[in-house]
């Protein structure tokens, strides 16, 4: 028998002991969250109080018989009873993983066997708290529902309530969360923020558009506000003190300071070298400008302005915003601290991520006028338009039933239940559509909105919570021409916030070859392009003799030496072999010769 990992000793008979010590935990004589096991082919009895155990509920069945009766579920309704009752009263324990190898759980009261020994809280335990918001998630595809509930955390809303006291990175804030219409019951016992809108949804292809997984969404609908939200980005400079008395400033950078921009980059700081609120900046303005001292003893022979750097904080790459706080404070050692937050306002535009909590994610294809997106005989128009194309092979009929559902509680005004396996189901919908004068089965007939004409076919149409992820197209563009290169190999550096390059690998440059794009091919491949001289005598590597104006091969000494064009890296590889006491040598032919 082991406790807490620690041989303690041995039993006899390993299950009675189990079962007795189960017994007297469920009666309250030794702590609720004790695991107590036994199973392997030694039979060993492991017992477990330690802290971070993940442990679950679930009602204990005795004799085939779940012990939460309906007189105890009566109790419950009235009020007479309370959760800590049940537990206290041993109806509901808590086990964790290592217990749970010895249960045999049943996921409803008719699935108890003689064998079984608990039986599920509720069948919606069976998805975790995120998955289990997404709304008649049981007639959905697993894996598409696991892509739904990760979205649910990348949907935009009000993450916490005094955001405009934090600096929190990479933030947005969504301008009109709505609460769904559809909704499971743990959204309402979570009582969170809500985190996105509840839209009207047409499924149907609109000009190529929305193919491959984008969406159309209504224009009129955009200006209303519709997926509107904010971007905050915060910026931080610390005034550090260094040895022999010397300390950043944070100023405004004098023009003899070493670095110093232009007078331009600098035009937003007060005389507290900050950004004033409300500035409007762009990429490569200043936010707060400080000058540091020189750190070497070489920088440092007479501590005047000159010697003074330029160390001031800029708005990063392609991004710009509004200043829309600042924060002076000091850390734990006394140093000065200036933290400023830019907001940026994000109107929906093509690029943007939307998704359903059903996993249909994609992106905005196309922002179309109002006038030219099809309406209803009644006049109304989709907010978005989805291809229904995306449903029949991710199987995800929770969307189509959320959209029927949606239309319900819109037109009745009336919050829908959509809690897995126990919630409104499909006839009850329709029941009510058809009570309301609408097709049961939620389609409609609709009009052209370039030509007017009726559709030959009736659209689906309905209310769907939608979610505007953080993932925005103002984030990611990125494109370059000339600009900073590698110290090392002279190729251009990567990386979108250091105003890097797209890198052409190797898949590409077999694209390039498969469609014998060979000019385009060699001018991608010259970022990096170097001359190198190779003597014709020997193939050696020449040298340009600048005082004899002359070029001189380094192995045999001979003065006939031809230019050749190679890339950096080559030549970084020719040097690095040399290094290693590897002399290459190369065979020229006559480029002239076919």
């Amino acid at each position: 028998m082991f406790f807490n990992g620690r041989y303690i000793g041995a039993v006899k008979n390993n299950k009675d002991f189990v079962a007795e010590v189960r017994k007297l935990r469920r009666k309250g004589g030794l702590p609720g969250d004790l695991s107590v096991r036994s199973f392997g082919t030694a039979g060993e009895v492991v017992i477990s109080t330690e802290i971070g155990r993940v442990l679950r509920p679930l009602i204990v069945v005795e004799d085939g018989k779940s012990k939460l009766t309906e007189e105890v579920e009566k109790e419950l309704e009235e009020g007479e009873s309370t959760w800590q009752d049940l537990i206290d009263r041993g109806i509901i324990e808590y086990v964790d993983a290592s217990e749970e190898e010895d249960a045999l759980v049943a996921l409803e009261k008719d699935d108890i066997t003689e064998k079984s020994t608990h039986l599920e809280v509720d069948i919606i335990d069976i998805f975790g708290l995120i998955t289990g918001l997404v709304p008649f998630c049981n007639h959905d595809q697993s894996s598409r529902l696991n892509k739904g509930s990760k979205t649910l955390k990348q949907s935009l809303g009000i993450y916490a309530a005094n955001y405009l006291t934090r600096l929190d990175t990479d933030v947005s804030i969504l301008h009109y969360p709505q609460k769904p219409i559809v909704r499971s019951f743990i959204y309402d016992t979570l009582d969170i923020y809500p985190a996105g809108q509840n839209l009207v949804v047409a499924v149907m292809p609109y000009e190529g558009y929305n193919v491959e997984d984008a969406i159309v969404l209504n224009k009129a609908s955009v200006d209303r506000g519709m997926g509107r939200s904010t971007y905050f980005r915060p910026y931080k400079s610390t005034e550090r003190h260094y040895a022999g008395g010397l300390k950043d400033e944070i100023v405004v950078p004098d023009k003899d300071v070493s670095g110093y921009r232009t007078e331009e980059s600098y035009k937003y700081l007060e005389d507290d070298g900050i950004a004033f609120v409300e500035a409007a900046v762009n990429s490569g303005d200043v936010i707060i400008g400080k000058t540091t001292p020189p750190k070497f003893l070489s920088e440092a022979k007479d501590i005047s302005l000159q010697s003074k750097k330029e160390g001031s904080t800029p708005v990063r790459q392609e991004e710009s915003g509004t200043v829309d706080a600042v924060f002076v404070t000091v850390d734990g050692e006394g140093n000065k601290i200036a933290q400023v937050r830019l907001r940026d306002l994000r109107i929906p535009e093509p690029g943007d991520k939307y998704s359903a909590p059903h996993g249909q994610k994609g992106v905005i294809g196309m922002i179309a006028k109002s006038e030219d997106i099809p309406f209803t005989a009644s006049g109304i128009r989709p907010d978005l338009i989805f291809n229904p194309h995306n449903i029949p092979g991710r199987k995800s009929i929770g969307y189509l039933i959320e959209l029927l559902a949606g239309k319900t509680g819109a037109l009745t005004g009336k919050i829908i239940d959509g809690t897995a396996f126990c919630g409104d189901k499909v006839d009850y919908f329709e029941e009510q559509l058809r009570r309301l004068g609408f097709s049961y089965d939620g389609k409609e007939v609709m009009y052209n909105g370039i030509t007017g004409r009726r559709m030959d076919v009736r659209i689906y149409i309905g209310n769907m919570y939608y979610l505007k992820l953080k993932y925005m197209v103002n984030n990611r563009i990125h494109a370059r021409a000339s600009g900073k290169v590698a110290l090392l190999t002279r190729q251009p550096i990567e990386g979108r916030a250091r105003g890097g390059a797209l890198r052409l690998g190797e898949m590409e440059q077999q694209a390039l070859v498969g469609h014998g794009a060979s000019l385009l091919l060699k001018e991608r491949y010259d970022s990096d392009k170097t001359t190198m001289y190779l003597c014709t005598k020997c193939g050696g590597v020449g040298y340009e003799d600048v005082i004899r104006n002359k070029i001189v091969c380094s192995n045999c000494g001979g003065i006939e030496a031809f230019p050749v064009e190679v890339s950096y890296a080559f030549k970084l590889l020719v040097d690095e072999l040399l290094g290693l006491h590897i002399s290459t040598s190369f065979e020229l032919k006559n480029k002239f010769d076919k």
